[in-house]
């Protein structure tokens, strides 16, 4: 997306800020039963929804790769544990999250924004394939949530997941994209190159009272050390 177009893709574009909690990424934005995330989108309305894949599913055709990033072995695989992307603060656990009776992914617990969300029956951070993390972009107080500002990420930026077995996986951001919540492209998001790779996923663009927010926010990140 050019520069300018929005301020910040991570949250709504306006004068006055209406109180939203992005409940559940609906699965083809990826972490609530609406359409958000990095969750895909996140919103508490939004299309029919796409299951993301369990770790271990093949690849999928016309999944992004990014050829021109020097080639990390994967990690085995093991749960994550914190968060951390320096240039935005964010400093946060994770906690694993799963699928609801609809078949969408459900985000972190309302009461708890400063937490990320991991899709635990898909591939870990650090493992070959691609893995899924989504979060709150604000609370119904109108504070801050543990993406608000991801929409400020640039290519070149680093993320890094701190692992259970205290390996930590670093990522790189190579793209930030905003999506139509109903036109999302679930297979560049949710598809496999084969390579570890990482998608966050938030709410982001209009805001419309008693739908949500229209888009969401997609960090494509690939491995690039661990540590």
């Amino acid at each position: 997306m050019a520069p300018g177009l929005w301020p910040r893709l991570g949250r709504r574009i306006g004068a006055s800020h209406d109180p939203y909690l992005c409940a559940r990424l609906g699965l083809a934005c990826a972490m609530a039963a609406g359409t958000v995330l990095l969750i895909s989108g996140v919103s508490d309305e939004g299309p029919s929804q796409h299951r993301p894949p369990r770790a271990g599913s093949t690849a999928v055709p016309g999944a992004s790769a990014d050829p021109a990033r020097r080639a990390v072995s994967a990690l085995p695989p093991a749960a994550p544990v914190r968060l951390r992307i320096g240039a935005i603060g964010v400093n946060a656990p994770m906690a694993r999250v799963g699928l609801d009776a609809a078949g969408a992914l459900r985000a972190p617990a309302a009461s708890s924004p400063g937490v990320a969300g991991w899709y635990g029956d898909g591939t870990a951070p650090g493992s070959a394939g691609t893995a899924i993390a989504t979060g709150h972009v604000d609370t119904p107080t109108g504070g801050p949530g543990v993406f608000y500002d991801l929409g400020d990420l640039t290519e070149g930026a680093t993320i890094e997941v701190s692992r259970a077995d205290r390996r930590t996986a670093v990522f790189t951001v190579r793209a930030v994209e905003l999506h139509d919540r109903k036109n999302f492209p679930t297979e560049k998001v949710y598809g496999s190159t084969g390579r570890p790779e990482l998608r966050l996923i938030t709410c982001g663009g209009r805001y419309v009272k008693g739908t949500g927010y229209q888009s969401n926010v997609v960090v494509y990140a690939t491995l690039t050390a661990v540590t």
